[in-house]
This record gives C-alpha cells, sequence and structure tokens, in this order.
C-alpha cells in the first residue's frame, strides 16, 4: 500500500495530465524524481512514443554530478539535459512534472532549462 502523500501526487499527477499533452512539434517532458535520482523522458502522447529518455544515472551526467538526489545536481542535470535537447534539435517543450510540487529538485532542473535555452 502506497503511503498518503504518494496517493495524494498520483491524484494531483491524473488531474494536470487531463489538461496537458505534448506533441512531435512540443513533446512533453516527464520529470520523475526518487530519492537519488531524476528521470527525464520526452514523450509525444499523439503516437504514444517516447522520443528521448536520459537520468542521472547516465554514464555521461554520472561523470559531471556522482550524487544524483541533492539540488546542485539537479540544477547541473537540468543544464546537461537542455544541451542534449538542443542536440535533438527540440527548443519547445510542455513541462510535466508528475504531480510534484515545484519546489527544491524540480524547480532548480526547471529553471536550468529554462536557462539552457528550452521554452516552455
Amino acid at each position: 500500500m502506497k503511503n498518503k502523500k504518494e496517493l495524494s501526487r498520483l491524484k494531483r499527477h491524473k488531474r494536470i495530465r487531463l489538461k496537458i499533452y505534448g506533441t512531435a512539434e512540443r513533446p512533453r517532458l516527464v520529470l520523475k524524481r526518487s530519492i537519488n535520482n531524476l528521470y527525464a523522458q520526452l514523450v509525444d502522447d499523439i503516437t504514444s512514443k517516447v522520443l528521448f529518455s536520459i537520468s542521472t544515472n547516465n554514464k555521461d551526467a554520472k561523470q559531471k554530478m556522482p550524487v544524483g538526489g541533492n539540488v546542485k545536481s539537479a540544477d547541473s542535470f537540468g543544464e546537461f539535459a537542455s544541451k542534449k535537447l538542443k542536440e535533438k534539435g527540440i527548443n519547445k517543450i510542455v513541462f510535466d512534472r508528475c504531480g510534484y510540487l515545484y519546489h527544491g529538485r524540480i524547480k532548480a532542473f526547471a529553471e536550468a532549462l529554462r536557462k539552457g535555452g528550452v521554452e516552455f
């Protein structure tokens, strides 16, 4: 059984997902967090395909940030993700925070993406 906080987050996420969706021109960036890592996926909801996936566990990201579960690493992971998105030719996204509050690691990641030139 999941705890009350997790059930509340899932409920928020369902409510948010009714309103946002990604397209090929503007894919949805899904950000999932765990205790030690952050995971990001770009999803095209029209074709139901994951276009691109990255996490703090990736070999390239691990070299820059050995610890993946704090605000400082979330900031550098956002910069790393924005570079990867630029390489793929993606400038505009829809940001899906998966029901997490816009605070701490989620906020640091989002602000680093914006600083890297990604629009949302």
